[in-house]
This record gives structure tokens, C-alpha cells and sequence, in this order.
């Protein structure tokens, strides 16, 4: 079997895969600091399930958590959000170029 260290930013799209982690990054987008209980209140998750998703996001490094007495706080973290993008718009550009092509393609079509 083949062994093999997974990169950062394999561990930030499979974070990003899904809705509930996407979810509670938009909350702490526009609300930081935000407590477990407070990011778990609209979900539809007990608490031990969304601390199963906070884990992933924190092993990605999309978030931190700060622990102050009894209370754990939130945080959005930007850093990997920002080298998938750079990843990302490595691909738009070869996707611009080939629309573009496919668009020169298809007006040249219709002037014959």
C-alpha cells in the first residue's frame, strides 16, 4: 500500500467539501469570535457533532479556538483559504484562454 503525506491544501478543499463546514465559515466570516455554543445553536447538530466538523476545519487551519475559563471561542483563519485561491487561479487562466479560443471559434463560424 502506498503511503503519502497529505498537503495542506488537499486538507483544506476535503475541509471545504462540505456544507455544514462551509456554513459555519460564513458565520465566523461575518461574526467572530464566536463560541462552540453559540456557531452550534442554528445548526442542526449536537454539540459533539459539530465539534467533529470544528476539528476538521482546525486540522486544515481554517479556524482557531481560543479558550477563555469555560468558554471556547472561534475564529476564522484566511491563510489556507488564500493558497487555494492562489492554486485556483493558476486553472482560471488556462480556462480563460480556452473559452476565449472557443468564443473566437464560434464567431468565426457565424461570419462564414
Amino acid at each position: 500500500m502506498v503511503k503519502y503525506q497529505i498537503s495542506p491544501i488537499d486538507r483544506t478543499f476535503s475541509a471545504l467539501a462540505d456544507p455544514t463546514r462551509r456554513e459555519v465559515l460564513m458565520r465566523l466570516k461575518s461574526e467572530r469570535g464566536l463560541s462552540v455554543s453559540d456557531l452550534a445553536r442554528p445548526l442542526s447538530l449536537k454539540l459533539p457533532g459539530l465539534m467533529k466538523h470544528l476539528d476538521v476545519l482546525s486540522d486544515a487551519g481554517l479556524i482557531t479556538r481560543t479558550k477563555t475559563g469555560r468558554t471556547v471561542s472561534v475564529n476564522l483563519s484566511t491563510g489556507p483559504m488564500q493558497d487555494a485561491m492562489a492554486w485556483l487561479n493558476q486553472y482560471e487562466r488556462l480556462w480563460t484562454v480556452s473559452l476565449d479560443r472557443l468564443v473566437a471559434l464560434v464567431e468565426e463560424d457565424d461570419g462564414q
